[in-house]
């Protein structure tokens, strides 16, 4: 079936779009000038009636792959439909007008990838809170939530304050170094830092009286 089916694709638009068995389905890259056409083409033509889901995935310099799993009940073979937006104008036309399933979908990816539908008929917010700034699930989006915000009970050993010394902690993946209200309540490096064991500190070290008597020294400073 999946064979039969890339060969319909190229057969409906020719060299324009690409196909390859993925995984037991079918993946067809398609422009984002043909996205509502291969829609219509999956709906009508190969009978994939019901709409699944449409989300994007960041592929950074590429821009934003938006992805749309289509599924035949009737025949039973599925496939996804797929094609990229650039970055800096993320920008397609919405799927409502052949899958009105697509409605929340587009909404949700608008919220977390900025990605424009044009068209939809009200991309407001699905999920975020009001008032949230940018698009949490981009790449470059600071995971900073244990940064901003104090993470209630011990994350990892010692941190409690009871057993042994916690690691070195590390800071979530895109969180610059000494960001948050955290490291503005900590004291600096330089202070936190506390001298190495048999460093030199300026002072000489204090002996053990058993280990003085054992060389011979009284350790009131008189002879043994």
């Amino acid at each position: 079936m999946t064979i039969e089916l890339a060969v319909a694709w190229t057969r409906r638009f020719g060299d324009d779009v690409r196909s390859e068995d993925a995984f037991g389905m079918l993946t067809v890259d398609v422009p984002p000038e043909l996205w509502e056409e291969a829609l219509t083409f999956a709906r009508d033509d190969l009978g994939c009636g019901f709409f699944d889901w449409l989300t994007a995935v960041d592929e950074l310099e590429r821009g934003f792959a938006i992805v749309a799993h289509v599924h035949s009940l009737e025949q039973g073979h599925h496939l996804l439909v797929r094609t990229i937006v650039p970055r800096e104008d993320p920008r397609l036309v919405t799927a409502i007008a052949v899958y009105r399933g697509a409605n929340w979908h587009e909404r949700e990816t608008h919220e977390m990838f900025g990605v424009i539908f044009d068209g939809h008929p009200d991309l407001k917010p699905l999920l975020l809170p009001d008032g949230f700034e940018g698009h949490p699930l981009r790449k470059e989006f600071v995971l900073a939530a244990r940064v901003a915000k104090p993470w209630p009970g011990a994350k990892e050993p010692g941190e409690s304050g009871h057993g042994a010394p916690s690691r070195r902690r590390m800071l979530p993946p895109g969180v610059p170094q000494d960001w948050g209200p955290a490291a503005r309540q900590s004291p600096p490096a330089d202070e936190r830092r506390s001298p190495r064991r048999g460093a030199s500190t300026g002072e000489a070290p204090a002996e053990q009286p058993a280990r003085r008597r054992a060389r011979g020294i009284d350790p009131e400073g008189g002879d043994v």
